[in-house]
């Protein structure tokens, strides 16, 4: 299941989209992102060929099962990273934005373990 960092950053944005709205459309992605209608279309009509999204008649766009399998993975990455950071006292914004680049690039290996470090230390726990 290899996906390049642009398709995992789709997956993930309508991951988290589709917490938040009823139903996820290309406008939305776009709004999220900050990109223009154009560029979000021709991504999508590359997910949807790749398999990761489903696309209805009237535009509104899930994840297949392994587009939910990838964003699932970048989401968790992402947040537990974020939130180990700010734990360390990079502030917040940064401690984001450099998540956002590292679940990208981390080994499946180094993340388990910096997970099984983590997890003790996660705040649900306490």
């Amino acid at each position: 299941m290899h996906t390049n960092e642009s398709a995992e950053n789709y997956l993930e944005t309508i991951l988290i989209l589709s917490k938040q709205l009823p139903v996820v459309r290309s406008v939305d992605i776009a709004a999220e992102l900050n990109f223009k209608k154009p560029s979000i279309s021709v991504a999508m009509k590359k997910l949807k060929n790749s398999g990761y999204i489903l696309v209805s008649p009237k535009g509104y766009i899930t994840l297949t099962k392994t587009g939910k399998e990838i964003a699932d993975r970048i989401y968790e990455r992402h947040t537990l990273l974020t939130s180990w950071l700010t734990r360390l006292g990079v502030d917040a914004d940064t401690a984001a934005k450099d998540a956002c680049r590292i679940e990208h690039v981390i080994s499946s290996q180094s993340f388990e373990a910096l997970r099984n470090h983590v997890k003790p230390f996660s705040p649900d726990e306490n």
